[in-house]
């Protein structure tokens, strides 16, 4: 039937390409090194050095994924492509809808799968903290703020990945004014880096009596959270750290003790707080983590030698330039200004759709990557 034969092309002008993504991931060399390193963990001593057994045993867990996942994509290629001939033998066009579904699944999958190939930066691999910023406008830019916050929050949500609130400043009608979340999963920061910047919204103001149109700006760094094995130096003297009570919801904690971390880096001006772990101790070993996050962040995007040459305070990292604008009136449309890409329904972006963006971003990236390789060769 031609319906199955249309659906055998599809999967069939895509089996090089399947070849080609496992050739990229090094899935053969993986399934090498994967012996290799778990006999390292029966070798006498391994365990003694903490640190070091804990990342390679974090390897090796992100090793077995990389080949489960792509072993599950040849299994799920062959068994789609086995049903298709079944069905088109058999002539029961009740199972094409299922035929087209799988497919499209397969296809989807491989997308997704070759999208990792393009997260090679040293940290892509990390949870991401991101941190938001009402801008100018008060009511209406902290609303939108909060709006950002929420379409994130869809975006974890829809992965499967874990939306942690580390900080949240209400704003004084609406929204929030600011607030610092830490997002958990394999390869979020690597996917969110493209996020960083000021994001606009054009809409009727639900807040003007006039029913004018307004435009807010909202702001969004993002930053790979630094674990253990990754060496920071802050000097103590360099810091100064303020505690205050928590506000917002909680529960009987909040506002009950003074336990809210408020750390100040003197040379660099910049500031992190959190507030809703259960401990001062504990706000302030998250909040440490931020400020060495942010520091480390700086230091990579300014190509600085080491942490010491930061100097002044950092105004520009919540404020990069714009990267997209939501129009919600007199059209829905929205657009990415580095790359062109674009949706024009606007509530399934705001309710966390935003692959497309990522990807197009993290595509032209790559590009851009191998266009300056092939200019310096020549």
């Amino acid at each position: 039937m031609l319906q199955f034969e249309e659906q055998r092309l599809r999967l069939e002008d895509n089996r090089a390409e399947l070849k080609d993504l496992g050739e990229a991931l090094g899935i053969e060399k993986l399934k090498e090194e994967i012996p290799k390193l778990e006999s390292d963990t029966a070798v006498d001593g391994f365990w003694n050095d903490v640190e070091n057994s804990q990342k390679v045993l974090q390897k090796i867990a992100q090793m077995k994924n990389k080949v489960q996942s792509y072993e599950n994509l040849v299994s799920d290629f062959e068994d789609t492509f086995t049903l298709i001939e079944l069905a088109d033998e058999e002539g029961d066009e009740s199972l094409i809808d299922e035929v087209v579904s799988g497919v499209d699944r397969v296809l989807k999958t491989m997308s997704d799968i070759r999208l990792t190939t393009l997260l090679s930066g040293e940290y892509d691999s990390k949870n991401a903290i991101l941190n938001f910023h009402a801008g100018a406008g008060g009511t209406e830019a902290q609303d939108w703020a909060e709006m950002l916050f929420r379409m994130y929050m869809h975006w974890a949500d829809r992965h499967g990945f874990k939306f942690k609130t580390l900080d949240y400043l209400d704003g004084e009608e609406a929204g929030m004014k600011s607030a610092s979340v830490l997002v958990e999963g394999m390869n979020v920061y690597g996917y969110l880096k493209s996020e960083m910047g000021v994001h606009r919204l054009v809409r009727v103001s639900p807040f003007d009596s006039s029913g004018r149109r307004h435009t807010s700006f909202a702001s969004l760094e993002v930053m790979p959270e630094i674990t253990d094995d990754i060496k920071v130096e802050v000097r103590p003297e360099d810091l100064k750290v303020d505690t205050y009570r928590s506000s917002g919801a909680g529960g009987q904690h909040v506002n009950k003790t003074e336990s809210a971390i408020r750390i100040t880096h003197i040379p660099t001006g910049i500031i992190v707080a959190c507030q809703n772990e259960r401990s001062q101790h504990q706000n302030r070993e998250v909040a440490m983590r931020m400020l060495k996050s942010k520091l480390l962040e700086i230091k990579e995007r300014e190509h600085l030698d080491k942490i010491e040459d930061i100097k002044g305070e950092q105004k520009e990292i919540g404020w990069g330039s714009q990267i997209r604008s939501y129009v919600f009136m007199p059209y829905t449309l929205a657009k990415d200004h580095r790359t062109g890409f674009e949706m024009g329904n606007i509530n399934a972006v705001m309710d966390g759709d935003i692959d497309g963006f990522i990807n197009a971003y993290l595509k032209a990236q790559s590009l851009g990557q191998l266009k300056s390789g092939l200019s310096e060769d020549v």
